[in-house]
């Protein structure tokens, strides 16, 4: 999927260009994954705006791994707190990553299992 896409119909901002080719296709093998194991269903737009929402969640969880970006230090009133930075407080467990990206991709497509619906 082309960058242009992720500008311009997704809207994105968070993803920079020099890494969107990588964390494109890892976003799209794990809809892939979520293909084998559940029943997915949109059209072919709604899986790109899907990949999109993915790819940023990816993007946000590589920033946490390698203790990048986020506030150093804030202050409201007399409270002040300073540290690693607001990643440092992100669950980037497996399951926790794992839990993310199929809230992402539940945004644009329709996800469940279980028998065939009747029509």
């Amino acid at each position: 999927m082309e960058y242009s896409f992720y500008l311009q119909e997704y809207h994105g901002s968070a993803v920079a260009q020099e890494n969107w080719q990588e964390l494109c296709a890892r976003a799209q093998e794990e809809l892939a994954r979520l293909k084998r194991c559940y029943r997915v269903r949109g059209s072919e737009r709604d899986e790109k705006m899907a990949v999109c929402a993915m790819a940023e969640a990816l993007d946000y969880f590589s920033l946490a791994q390698n203790g990048l970006g986020g506030m150093q230090y804030a202050s409201v009133g007399t409270v002040a707190v300073s540290g690693k930075g607001i990643y440092s407080q992100v669950d980037i467990t497996p399951e926790a990553q794992a839990k993310e990206l199929y809230r992402c991709a539940l945004r644009y497509l329709q996800i469940y299992r279980g028998a065939v619906e009747r029509l």
